[in-house]
């Protein structure tokens, strides 16, 4: 069983259309009617800006529509594909999961962000479900692969201070 999630480009798309919308509607504002015909002035500077916006807005979204960027949740493993690479983290190498919500970014409603630490790995992946289509579905996909694996532990003074003075005997 693949279960196969795409990367969002909603935002991409909003950008784009925003700024070719600001555009047109500052061509309107500054084009000018004379003997029944529309003249615009392309001598004007916030022309250029917009335009390098509208440019760059769309460049950004082929680019991103290029990269194809997928997360692929079989029964044993979890991949992360791409146009280019894949990376895959075997269900057996899971040390922990972590489902909540991330303090400094403030979208997709309570379970946004899938904290997953690997075994032999220093930092831990870090999934934002909101930037995956169908993200009910995903968070319960993580949620039932969250039970067959442990969860975080909870650091308390005591652990915090059993951690240090490991750390201190190890260096020593």
């Amino acid at each position: 069983m693949i279960k196969e999630y795409n990367y969002k480009l909603d935002f991409y798309y909003q950008q784009a259309i925003i700024y070719l919308t600001t555009l047109i509607l500052y061509f309107g504002i500054k084009g000018s009617f004379i003997d029944k015909d529309f003249q615009i002035t392309i001598q004007d500077p916030i022309i250029y800006i917009i335009t390098i916006f509208v440019i760059l807005s769309n460049v950004v979204l082929v680019l991103n529509r290029w990269r194809g960027r997928k997360l692929l949740l079989t029964n044993d493993a979890i991949i992360f594909s791409s146009r280019n690479k894949k990376r895959e983290i075997k269900i057996k190498e899971i040390e922990w999961i972590y489902i909540g919500r991330e303090r400094s970014v403030k979208t997709a409603g309570l379970h946004q962000m899938v904290l997953i630490k690997v075994k032999n790995r220093h930092r831990a992946f870090r999934i934002r479900v909101g930037r995956y289509e169908l993200q009910k579905n995903l968070l319960e996909q993580f949620q039932h692969l969250a039970e067959s694996v442990p969860t975080k532990k909870r650091r308390t003074i005591l652990n915090y201070t059993k951690e240090l003075t490991r750390r201190k005997s190890i260096n020593v």
